[in-house]
């Protein structure tokens, strides 16, 4: 469906925006109106990661007139096989600064504002609430529940997209003309069940082709052009380049955007509804997590222990902690991995941050080996603490 232009056009644009923007200008449905509603709009970026990159670098080669940026990150070595608009020089500067500098060298003409701090509910509602649009490039679903709740609450559109491995999805979500993201997500994934890119890993091209679908449909909201994805799902497959879209409706039951919701103000913590780990994992954790000094100790003294890599094969290949066995996490919960471990000895888990092996602790202690550990930060713990040597990946 179409909508009409999220934003009123500027006055004018002047001699050099004529020149740097002629090629919109002689599309008709863009035309010079289009182009001074760009330079009147107001977009906020949530990431300078891996869709933020490229969303940023063609919302500035658009024009449009104030983009914002907010990532608190600063830029590590491994984020540049996919977040082209950091380079080699800008490892480890903050992310928003260095976006802000390749965003001015694309387009001087516009205006960029730095927002170098955590989005949390305490900031989310005034910093949306000076602009007009909002793209999601965010990489886990606390953040993104957030931005859904702050961006319905406000009344604004939002255009999201997600990333994992080959596939890709996109959308626009906006209360007052369709669904939200609770409509298509009523509840977050049970923790441990869908891996983050850092786990699972991401093509470093689908970045581009889902932020650039992203910054398509926010100058369509903008100008007033085409049919949005409001009320569809585009889903990308990028090994057999398929795209097709599902209609998403709006759930009249939706607690946020329903006809009679219940949720009408933030979350207190979104970290919490959206679960980091199971209450299983919580439990079994507690009291029974390590350091990776620790563990460097008991190896150190040739203590009686079986060391357990939790992770993925690809991710045992690029580092891992000497002397550990590989045995994934899928094995512990289908139950194959229990007959592996030894009776005799002392069970020592990691993965990479502490998520996974917490998950499989749960499993192996409730299997009856109760002195069971895992080491807490996992291989990332590791290399900064025991073995900096390593490669962070």
């Amino acid at each position: 469906m179409s909508l009409p232009p999220l934003v009123e056009p500027a006055a004018e644009l002047t001699v050099d925006e004529v020149r740097r923007y002629s090629r919109h200008l002689i599309i008709p449905d863009v035309g010079m109106a289009g182009q001074k509603r760009l330079k009147n709009a107001k977009v906020l970026c949530v990431g300078a990661g891996g869709l933020g990159s490229p969303a940023l670098l063609y919302l500035a080669a658009a024009g449009v007139g104030t983009l914002g940026i907010i990532d608190f990150d600063v830029v590590d070595e491994s984020n540049l096989q996919r977040q082209v608009i950091h380079g080699q020089s800008d490892v480890g500067k903050p992310k928003a600064e260095s976006a802000a500098a390749s965003v001015r060298e694309i387009n001087p003409l516009i205006d960029v504002v730095i927002h170098n701090t955590v989005l949390s509910t305490e900031n989310v509602m005034e910093v949306f609430s000076g602009y007009d649009l909002i793209l999601d490039g965010t990489d886990n679903f606390a953040t993104r529940y957030m931005v859904n709740d702050a961006a319905v609450l406000l009344g604004k559109p939002y255009v999201w997209g997600s990333i994992y491995r080959f596939d890709g999805q996109a959308s626009v979500f906006w209360a007052e003309h369709g669904p939200c993201y609770r409509c298509l997500y009523p509840e977050p994934p049970p923790p441990g069940m869908v891996p983050s890119c850092a786990e699972g890993g991401v093509l470093g091209v689908l970045c581009a082709s889902v932020g650039s679908i992203q910054v398509n449909e926010a100058i369509k909201l903008l100008t007033g052009i085409g049919d949005p994805l409001v009320g569809r799902l585009m889903i990308y497959d990028a090994l057999e380049m398929k795209y097709r879209d599902v209609k998403v409706r709006k759930d009249p039951e939706c607690v946020l955007c329903g006809k009679n919701p219940t949720q009408t103000r933030l979350l207190d913590d979104y970290e919490a509804f959206c679960g980091a780990i199971s209450d299983e994992a919580a439990e079994a954790a507690s009291g029974s997590t390590i350091t990776a000094r620790e563990l460097k100790g008991m190896m150190d003294r040739d203590e009686n222990i079986f060391v357990v890599d939790v992770r993925e094969p690809n991710e045992y290949e690029i580092v891992s902690i000497p002397g550990a066995k590989l045995i994934p996490k899928g094995e512990f919960l289908n139950g194959s991995a229990l007959e592996k471990l030894p009776q005799d000895k002392k069970i020592v888990l990691h993965c990479k941050s502490g998520a996974r092996s917490a998950e499989a602790l749960a499993v192996v202690k409730d299997a009856g080996f109760s002195d069971a550990v895992h080491v807490g930060g996992g291989v990332l713990s590791w290399i900064k603490t025991v073995d900096p040597s390593l490669p962070e990946y």
